[in-house]
């Protein structure tokens, strides 16, 4: 069901999850009955449909970019999925314009996955957006094996890696770091 998605995403500079990130993000939407999840980078769907895939039947799915196309995309995947179309909110715009508007402790989940030198950031708002209980992950944890070696010191690499350290120090998130795909970090506030 997915292939055309992914199809039409090989035209796109963003690359979607790996079906195996997108497993445990449906898992991590399931075990949370997930209602409301918001998702920075729409990309061609395929996230986004994996999400939707584990949340409530009345689950509603916030999705943010700033690529009208990508959404475009995106909408095609979710009609493709079967998924009604109030099921889905597409904002477009720039995350971090749009996600100080969202209404905080209202969200479940925060699936990041959009410009990486703004994870630090995205992982503030997060914090800000889900209730107690909820989880916030970051897709390409691992950025290609980058993360690993100090000696990658470009902007994208740096980011992502003082998101880690973030996490890790923060006295109120759980996290795990899963080696799927292009590594996904997921932290549950507590």
């Amino acid at each position: 069901m997915l292939s055309a998605a992914r199809e039409r995403a090989s035209d796109l500079p963003a690359v979607p999850i790996s079906s195996g990130g997108g497993a445990a993000l449906r898992f991590a939407a399931a075990m949370l009955d997930a209602r409301n999840v918001v998702e920075i980078g729409t990309g061609c769907g395929i996230s986004g449909v994996w999400l939707m895939r584990g949340m409530r039947d009345d689950g509603v799915l916030t999705s943010v970019d700033l690529e009208t196309e990508h959404q475009r995309l995106a909408k095609k995947a979710f009609t493709e999925a079967g998924f009604a179309s109030q099921r889905v909110r597409l904002i477009p715009g720039a995350a971090l314009e749009v996600l100080p508007r969202l209404t905080g402790g209202h969200y479940d989940m925060v699936f990041c996955d959009g410009d990486k030198q703004e994870y630090p950031q995205y992982l503030e708002e997060a914090m800000r957006l889900l209730r107690t209980g909820g989880v916030v992950a970051f897709d390409n944890s691992l950025w290609h094996d980058r993360v690993a070696d100090p000696s990658v010191r470009d902007a994208d690499t740096t980011a992502i890696r003082e998101t880690l350290r973030l996490v890790t120090e923060h006295e109120s998130l759980l996290e795990i770091l899963l080696p799927v795909g292009d590594g996904l970090l997921l932290a549950q506030k507590r």
